[in-house]
């Protein structure tokens, strides 16, 4: 079976032949990445129109960051900033993402052409999040959360952080589907750099068949965070700015794709899109020279309710201060 088939379909979106690109507008003046740059409706629309030319198959569009420490905007400005440019490239053909903690701006956002909403707290900031998004009947991001980035609200202490993410993603989705989302819109993201430190990032993406075990689509959403600035630093030097991740970023979208992820989440897409489509040229000679029946890393997987199997191997410890900034 191909390792294409075992990154599973999400419902209520289209099927690429390969691990997909999801292009990010941050409509905010203060995200970590490029905060401000495209804060007006007119850029921000144009922006992701630029993102789909250079190959990404969806836009997340968000009006809230999640920066360590940034505080948060209220209801009627995150509306103000992400309906219009959802609905301005709805109309233009794009498949957007809404990324929001917020039902009401889900709803309308779904309302105004969206069709997936990506919640980084997983439903858990808004209790009101997964009647909406059942209500609606559209897929859903559950991502692994611990509370909002600020203060010393981090949380970032882990035994073992592919097993504990692994099963706090586990009970996560249970209260998703619980609450009437379909399983078969129910896609999970790691949540990489949320309460994570370097190390605890690399070990995730180091064992992304564990989460594959939970049985639903993937996301890693690894762009320009600050891992990837600590590895490209070394042990003595300073990290790169965000803006000079993205040959890093690429790398990871690479070998995301070669792990079966379902997508990528990054904010430069053009190197990513070519990494994704050289990775899926790989496993398609791979298929071609492996004899009939032979297994391949990553098979395709079911929603089941059975506990994924905990990692013996630790994933490291210690508080965080990474940022999950979108």
């Amino acid at each position: 079976m191909s390792k294409q088939s075992g990154r599973g379909r999400v419902v209520g979106l289209p099927e690429w032949d390969r691990c997909a690109v999801m292009g990010v507008v941050n409509v905010t003046p203060d995200s970590f990445s490029d905060g401000g740059r495209w804060f007006d409706t007119t850029s921000a629309v144009k922006h992701g129109l630029q993102l789909v030319a250079e190959g990404a198959d969806l836009v997340d569009v968000g009006g809230e960051s999640t920066r360590p420490g940034a505080s948060r905007v209220d209801e009627t400005e995150e509306l103000r900033r992400v309906i219009p440019v959802v609905r301005g490239l709805a109309s233009e053909g794009v498949v957007v993402s809404v990324d929001t903690m917020r039902a009401s701006v889900a709803a309308r956002a779904l309302a105004a052409g969206a069709a997936l909403v990506n919640d980084v707290s997983g439903g858990l900031a808004d209790p009101a999040m997964i009647p909406a998004v059942a209500d609606a009947g559209a897929p859903f991001v559950v991502m692994h959360w611990r509370g909002f980035l600020a203060g010393d609200n981090v949380r970032g202490v882990y035994a073992d952080v592919v097993a504990e993410v692994v099963d706090e993603l586990h009970a996560r989705v249970d209260a998703v589907l619980a609450g009437g989302i379909s399983p078969d819109r129910v896609v999970v993201d790691p949540g990489l750099g949320f309460s994570k430190e370097a190390d605890h990032d690399l070990s995730l993406l180091a064992h992304l068949d564990r989460l594959h075990a939970l049985g639903h689509p993937l996301l890693v959403a690894a762009s320009r965070k600050r891992f990837l600035g600590r590895v490209l630093a070394g042990s003595q030097g300073a990290p790169p700015p965000a803006r000079e991740r993205d040959a890093a970023t690429a790398a990871v979208s690479a070998l995301a794709a070669e792990a079966g992820a379902w997508a990528v989440r990054v904010h430069e897409v053009r190197a990513t899109a070519d990494a994704v489509r050289v990775a899926r040229a790989v496993e398609e000679a791979r298929e071609r020279s492996d004899p009939p029946g032979a297994g391949t890393p990553h098979q395709a997987h079911t929603t089941t309710d059975e506990p994924a199997v905990r990692d013996p191997r630790p994933g490291g410890h210690g508080p965080s201060g990474a940022e999950g900034a979108r």
